[in-house]
């Protein structure tokens, strides 16, 4: 449906200009939040989206500003809206478009581009943006008149949260920026509807539960597809009332507690290689999950698939059924199954004492290792240290090797969609931006919520300079730097220096190596923030009480660490080959 705003954009004598229409088009279609660093042509674009209410954040980097935009479509269900120059802007943002259309996360790339009249001229950043963005996203166009505007953000709104969401991209001509037309030629699009909820069918349903009644060693894997269905109560109750064993993928942590009595992430390897069903939840099976092959898994494993996307369905192996649907939904009709004929895995079973024998072994030595006395301090230590006096409901934001590894082992969640990593693609750089998101949507629900976000040393330097934007918006964000002087591990301050004495750095330091006991707090401090440096337990936990307690200013603990500090001994590692 089609209606005319022209209250809300009309400008002198009936006109307005192309960046009004823009931003009321993004208004009519729900969108309240947008990032980016404006510049020729799009300045306007910002100043007409603040006018009507819409929240713009501008950032330091194109990377980090499409980053914090697809967090706000998965921690919101609707897109954010990240907006850039033309050319090297809208390049930068591809990172962004790529890891959201990964994660499979809501997003709209607003981008300029050079003028009409100059295309293949060699106009100031020309670039091919359009057929450029077809690779990284959804839906890519380019308005042809100012008129066609509304319909096509419509439109890209509604692409990126229908069906698999992703990214959509919008090309604006730097002319139609300031262009004006008649403002009775405008017609705006009632905002989109949520997307339709699909069930999956009804056989198919009766056919998943039978199996799951038949399991000798069944296993729940909830994904983050199940927190952005918001299915975390209806997979809850499922777990609970089948008394099923549960596995949460790394940002599917927290739609069922990760305290909760049926979890069994710290039995992740046994139970993915000797499981004989698996209910996966959002999930796939791609690198995380081990593609779903041996020997990761039993030859003859039984999947039973959930997922809202049917090209995901039979990917890698051939599952026993498939359930295609809104994961809630779906989750529902399972509900139904067994409550109309009640069945409980039993507690007593032969699995159960397996998986829990396991969980406790690999505890003992978690804690082993985090109880090390010895200086510097492991990465357990650290977040044993730190999860101690982490708030039930802060948002989790971690990225780094090690770092991101062996702290979801130990940070817990309890809350869904609060656990925010490097995700799908496995991409580093993305923390400050996922931060920033979290902290703006926290600001507006729940204010004095808190967002920790854990990096590694190496992690923190994609986008380090995004600390300035943290603290221009006093975002309450506690940023923890666990410093190995390294990618992986790295030097100490007394090893770098005997080694550099006689060599060149470009030969002689190891290209994992980074420069040892940077003071990354300084950098938190030069904008007016906290900064800590930190090297003792002692020190790491008065450093982290007063950063909770200060709620006026955003802070960075810089937590050294042993240089050479790796995980403990895993039966296989993540990904398919093992890291240095």
């Amino acid at each position: 449906m089609e209606s005319n705003v022209a209250e809300h954009s009309a400008g002198s004598e009936g006109q307005v200009s192309g960046a009004k229409v823009i931003a009321q088009a993004l208004k009519t279609q729900g969108v309240r939040y947008m990032f980016g660093i404006v510049g020729i042509p799009v300045t306007e674009i910002a100043l007409a989206a603040q006018e009507l209410g819409i929240r713009y954040v501008g950032m330091r980097n194109e990377q980090a500003a499409c980053y914090a935009a697809s967090v706000i479509g998965y921690l919101t269900g609707r897109p954010g809206v990240c907006l850039v120059v033309s050319g090297p802007g809208l390049i930068h943002a591809l990172g962004g478009m790529a890891n959201a259309n990964m994660n499979c996360w809501p997003l709209i790339v607003i981008g300029g581009s050079s003028e009409r009249s100059q295309e293949t001229m060699g106009a100031f950043q020309e670039f091919p943006q359009v057929e450029a963005c077809r690779l990284y996203s959804k839906f890519s166009a380019r308005p042809s008149i100012i008129e066609v505007i509304p319909s096509i953000i419509e439109k890209a709104v509604r692409s990126s949260i229908y069906g698999r969401p992703g990214a959509c991209y919008v090309d604006i001509p730097a002319d139609f920026v300031s262009l004006q037309v008649n403002v009775n030629s405008i017609k705006y699009v009632e905002c989109c509807a949520p997307p339709p909820v699909c069930m999956a069918e009804a056989s198919a349903v009766r056919l998943a539960a039978s199996i799951l009644r038949g399991a000798r060693q069944p296993l729940v894997i909830v994904g983050k597809g199940a927190a952005y269905a918001r299915a975390e109560e209806g997979i809850r109750r499922l777990v609970e009332q089948c008394r099923l064993p549960f596995l949460p993928t790394p940002m599917g942590k927290g739609v069922i507690p990760d305290n909760h009595p049926n979890s069994v992430a710290a039995a992740r390897s046994r139970a993915l290689q000797s499981a004989d069903v698996i209910v996966l939840f959002g999930a796939r099976l791609n690198w995380i999950l081990h593609f779903g092959l041996p020997p990761r898994y039993q030859p003859d494993v039984k999947f039973i698939q959930v997922d809202i996307c049917a090209e995901e369905l039979g990917n890698n192996v051939r599952p026993a059924v498939t359930l295609l649907g809104d994961i809630n939904a779906v989750t529902e009709q399972l509900l139904e199954q067994f409550d109309k004929t009640p069945w409980q895995y039993p507690p007593e079973s032969k699995w159960w004492k397996t998986l829990r024998e396991k969980m406790k072994s690999n505890e003992a030595v978690s804690k082993e290792l985090a109880s090390q006395n010895s200086l510097p301090m492991n990465y357990y230590t650290v977040f044993y240290h730190v999860q101690d006096q982490l708030p039930r409901d802060c948002f989790v934001v971690s990225e780094g090797a090690n770092t991101m590894d062996i702290g979801r082992t130990v940070l817990q969640n309890y809350l869904p969609r609060h656990r925010l990593d490097a995700g799908t693609f496995g991409t580093m750089g993305v923390g400050l931006g996922f931060a920033i998101a979290a902290a703006i949507v926290a600001k507006d629900r729940s204010p004095g919520q808190r967002v920790i976000c854990v990096e590694g040393d190496s992690a923190f330097g994609f986008s380090g300079m995004e600390v300035e934007t943290i603290c221009r918006y006093n975002l309450p964000i506690i940023l923890l730097v666990v410093n190995n002087n390294g990618i992986y591990q790295g030097l100490d301050t007394d090893t770098w220096k005997e080694m550099l004495k006689s060599r060149d750095a470009t030969t002689a330091a190891p290209p994992m190596c980074l420069l040892p006991h940077s003071h990354y707090e300084q950098v938190m401090t030069a904008f007016g923030g906290k900064g800590y440096f930190v090297q003792t337990p002692e020190e790491l936990q008065k450093s982290l009480r007063q950063s909770l307690e200060d709620t006026t200013k955003p802070s960075l603990i810089n937590i050294m660490i042993e240089p050479q500090a790796m995980r403990k001994a895993q039966d296989f590692h993540w990904l398919t080959s093992s890291k240095m």
